[in-house]
Parts: structure tokens; C-alpha cells; sequence
């Protein structure tokens, strides 16, 4: 080969469209970052700061985090109160990315928190809410990137459609359960979005953050009503204390019905490595359970 052959075909791959380097995401948690997978596709790479089976609200930040942080190029939250630790970790880091709040298309539920008014943040448990996430996430990327706009959208139109058709079914298998049997005990108050949806009862002894605490009259009141209603399930969190939950039990004789993925997802091995296998796993248990109250 001539040494002008080689000059020519040196320039030729300089001149190739080489592939910019992947997007750096930070998610919040595992739920919002496989969505950011699903949407971003092979030009994100995403990272969660609470793993698998974590809790996002009592989560303590690390100098790792700061550092992962620092070199975020997206940073991409829940929002609605469920980090209250990710207004410091950014402050501590030094990051220029401003963090997407994903929950800005949704509608949220207000509820009254010891005797305060505040927004629940487990929208993601209603899979009707879902395409909102998307959408914004989406968005966010499509401006940061605009050459992969058209690798987004496309991706959040097929994630879309996937997400419609399994709150279609989550709806189909609760529709098959009376309305009189729908009732679980839960150990916090995670599931409103979900009980709103799909026309369901969650009782439990705390409130939306497992960083609350019951008070003993608050536990009496509610093994009342456990046994007025005649509930006869619990559910265990994989990121939640199961202590006080199961002491409820205990007293109401309630049986367990199994693990609910409620604000993490499992490991890759478990049942719920993705946002939609926490969705189909958490309806299956559900519905079994209440089937048989």
C-alpha cells in the first residue's frame, strides 16, 4: 500500500461519524433509572445512587455519591418530597447538572401527614402514571441531546405503549378479585397511587415515610379496624422494617402473603429487576392474596 493510499484512507475514517460518548445519568433510585435505561437506550449510561432492595427515604449519602455526582451529566429525581437528602448531596458535590424532576406531569395525590398537607411521592405505583415519568424523561435528554432526539422518542413511544397495555392488565387481574376483598395490610404507606387506580384498601401502621413512626394509639386504632374489616393478608416491603407491620399480625392474626417491591427494585437475579417485573410481581401477589380474603 502507497504512503498516499493510506493518507486517503486515514482521512476517510477521520471523516466518519463516530459515535459521541454516552450520556452520564444519575438516577435518584432503581425504579426512576430503569426508566431512564428504557428510554435512553445504548446513549445513557445510568447509575442509581439507592440500589436494589435501598430506601430512598432514609437513604444516607456517601463521598462515593458526591463523586458520581460531580460527574453526572443528567441528574434525574422523583421529586415530591421522596429525596430529601439530593438538595445537600448536589450542593455537596459541585455537579452542574440540574437535577430533571420526573414527576412533573403528574397529578399528585394529597393526603394529610400528621396533621400536615402534603403530596404522596409514590406516584410510579400507579402504572397509569408511568408515561408522565417517561415523557419527561424524554424530554430532558432530547434537549440535552439533540442529535438522539429521534432515538428517544422512539424509544418513549414503544416504552409507552408497553406501559399502557400493562396498566391495562394490572386493571384486568384486580377486576377479577370482589370489591369487597380488596383490602391488604402493608407496612407503610406507599401504595395510594396504586389503591386509588385499581380499587384497592392499604391499611399500615405508618405513614408515607418509613421514617415515621406509629404511635401506640394510632396501632390500636388500627388493629380495630383490621379486624372490623376481617383482613386476613400482610405484605412485607424489600426495602421496609417488617418489625411493626408483623406485630400488627400478630395481634389480628393476619397471615403473610408474601414480598411487595414497592420503592426499589430487587437485584438482577430477583423478581423485580425492572420497573415493569416489579409491576406484573407486585399484582400477582396482590391479587392472590385478595382472592383468598
Amino acid at each position: 500500500m502507497t504512503g498516499v493510499s493510506m493518507r486517503f484512507i486515514l482521512l476517510a475514517l477521520l471523516l466518519l461519524p463516530w459515535p459521541a460518548r454516552a450520556i452520564e445519568a444519575v438516577a435518584s433510585f432503581t425504579v426512576l433509572a430503569d426508566m431512564v435505561r428504557e428510554v435512553g437506550g445504548d446513549r445513557v449510561r445510568v447509575t442509581a445512587l439507592v440500589g436494589p432492595d435501598g430506601d430512598p427515604h432514609a437513604y444516607e449519602p456517601s463521598p462515593d455519591d458526591a463523586r458520581v455526582l460531580r460527574g453526572a451529566d443528567m441528574v434525574f429525581v422523583n421529586g415530591l418530597g421522596l429525596e430529601g437528602w439530593m438538595t445537600r448531596l448536589v450542593a455537596a458535590s459541585g455537579t452542574r447538572a440540574v437535577p430533571v424532576v420526573t414527576t412533573a406531569g403528574v397529578q399528585a395525590r394529597r393526603m394529610q401527614e400528621d396533621g400536615k398537607p402534603v403530596e404522596d411521592p409514590h406516584a410510579w405505583n400507579s402504572v397509569a402514571n408511568a408515561p408522565a415519568y417517561v415523557a419527561s424523561i424524554a424530554a430532558a435528554l432530547a434537549a440535552a441531546d439533540p442529535a438522539g432526539a429521534p432515538a428517544y422518542q422512539a424509544n418513549a413511544a414503544r416504552y409507552t405503549a408497553e406501559l399502557v397495555a400493562l396498566d391495562a392488565w394490572v386493571r384486568q387481574q384486580v377486576g377479577t378479585v370482589p370489591p369487597g376483598r380488596r383490602r391488604v395490610l402493608m407496612s407503610h404507606d406507599a401504595f395510594g397511587y396504586f389503591a386509588a387506580a385499581y380499587g384497592i384498601t392499604v391499611l399500615s401502621p405508618v405513614g408515607l415515610s418509613t421514617e415515621g413512626e406509629a404511635s401506640a394509639r394510632s396501632v390500636a386504632s388500627l388493629v380495630r379496624q383490621i379486624k372490623a374489616e376481617r383482613v386476613r393478608t400482610y405484605f412485607l416491603e424489600n426495602s421496609a422494617d417488617p418489625r411493626l407491620v408483623q406485630q400488627v399480625a400478630r395481634t389480628t392474626g393476619a397471615v403473610p402473603g408474601g414480598v411487595l417491591y414497592v420503592e426499589s427494585l430487587s437485584p438482577p437475579g430477583g423478581p423485580a429487576p425492572t420497573y415493569a417485573a416489579m409491576v406484573r410481581h407486585n399484582a400477582a401477589l396482590l391479587v392472590a392474596a385478595m382472592r383468598r380474603e
